[in-house]
């Protein structure tokens, strides 16, 4: 087996490891390919023990990463995604013991059929390979895109960000111990060793042909960054400017509880509504109950002048603010002149990520649902239920917002592709 990478900050030699990291996981990947399901599982449970484990180690780690981004005077919300506490790492290994509960995605034939002249094809699921994931704050990403690259069968090459450098450390620490104790490669599942902007580069190139599609997760100019320089297919998990519509038949109180969560639980979460619209019909008695719901809980507002008039603390919103990933307690709001009105404002101002519609009207929940083009839509339900865990996936490595291959949340089973197996007796094509 391949011993763990030691950081190599200032040693020079970036470009001859990364080729190392590219060539031990194409042959850590062909090992998990052929892995039995309990293998691999047995190496889950064994990473979710070595987490709760090793809880204080990974925590004591948090810290450092946290004080130093204390020190750097960053937003309450960048704090919260660096936050790792006791809930937290539970969180993160019953993840882990959720994907080993799920089905084995390789192997499993998902059609056959067979042709006129007897040879039988099958349609199998079969890993993608090599996955490079690059992802910023969020150290439990770490954990997750592991845990589920391992399920899928596929090895994985993980960059952090800088800012949670010590705490992804920490928990890849425990991921190796799991790996170990099934006798699987620790090259399966590598953490860059370094916080040099380079290796991401060295990724995006593709490490020799190793890497077999990237996922980013993280920011606009660090998705903008993968978009123009990958030369491998990509995975883009793109900014979250979600939308929440208050319709003419929607239910005040369903609504303020709806949207005091979807932009409160969690201000820095890509499910976090970033604007929220109102029909006119109906904002004369839901307008105001809801904008002063979200100021009394600390929440900006940003709104048009239908939403200013109706209380002077609210600032003016600007263009600009329509189509802003806040990811802070700071929200935009507007009235607008029904359904269609609304949808259309998303498709121009939104990201095709997460948006939804607070209704009691069927036909009306039923148009938002089928007409507004992004990734997940959600009726009478918090947006931020935008997680892959919430859709039983255990975890997930980011929301797919484009539309080849994967949308949504990525799990196990979008990290596989499919080959045609072919079973004949002596045919000939004539």
């Amino acid at each position: 087996m391949t011993a763990p990478l030691k950081s190599i900050e200032g040693t020079g030699d970036l470009a001859a490891v990364m080729a190392g990291i590219g060539t031990a996981a194409r042959a850590a990947a062909r090992v998990l390919a052929l892995a039995p399901a309990s293998r691999k599982d047995q190496a889950l449970a064994a990473m979710a023990k070595a987490i709760r484990a090793q809880a204080a180690r990974i925590l004591a780690a948090n810290a450092e990463d946290l004080a130093a981004a204390k020190a750097a005077g960053v937003a309450a919300a960048f704090i919260d995604r660096l936050t790792l506490n006791d809930a937290r790492i539970e969180g993160m290994a019953a993840g882990i013991e959720t994907v080993a509960a799920l089905q084995d995605p390789v192997g499993r034939i998902t059609e056959s059929w067979t042709r006129p002249n007897g040879m039988n094809i099958e349609r199998v699921r079969v890993p993608l390979g090599v996955i490079g994931i690059i992802y910023e704050s969020r150290p439990n990403v770490t954990a997750d895109a592991g845990a589920l690259c391992l399920k899928s069968g596929n090895a994985a090459i993980l960059r952090g960000g800088s800012d949670s450098t010590q705490s992804s450390r920490a928990i890849h620490a425990a991921l190796v111990e799991g790996l170990r104790a099934a006798n699987l490669p620790d090259a399966a599942i590598q953490l860059i060793p370094t916080r040099d902007r380079a290796a991401v580069g060295h990724m995006l190139a593709g490490l020799d042909g190793n890497i077999d599609v990237i996922v980013p997760r993280g920011g606009k100019s660090l998705v903008a960054r993968v978009q123009n320089e990958a030369r491998v297919p990509i995975f883009a998990h793109l900014d979250g400017n979600v939308h929440i519509y208050i319709d003419k038949a929607a239910d005040l109180a369903m609504a303020k509880t709806i949207v005091l969560n979807a932009k409160m639980r969690r201000t820095g979460v890509c499910g976090a509504a970033e604007t929220l619209l109102v029909d006119r019909a109906v904002a004369s008695t839901h307008l105001k109950p809801l904008v002063e719901m979200l100021i009394d809980a600390g929440c900006e507002i940003r709104g048009d002048k239908d939403t200013q008039a109706i209380d002077k603390r609210v600032k003016q919103v600007s263009e600009d603010d329509w189509r802003t990933e806040f990811l802070d307690a700071i929200i935009a709001v507007g009235v607008v002149d029904g359904i269609d009105a609304a949808i259309a404002h998303i498709e121009n101002h939104g990201s095709h990520h997460t948006d939804a519609i607070i209704t009691s009207e069927s036909t009306a929940a039923d148009k938002f649902l089928r007409e507004v083009d992004s990734a997940i839509v959600l009726h009478n339900a918090s947006t931020q239920f935008a997680d892959g865990g919430e859709f039983g996936f255990g975890a997930e490595i980011g929301i797919a917002t484009g539309r080849l291959h994967a949308r949504g949340p990525v799990g196990v089973e979008q990290l596989t592709t499919f080959n045609y197996r072919i079973r004949g007796n002596g045919q000939t094509r004539p």
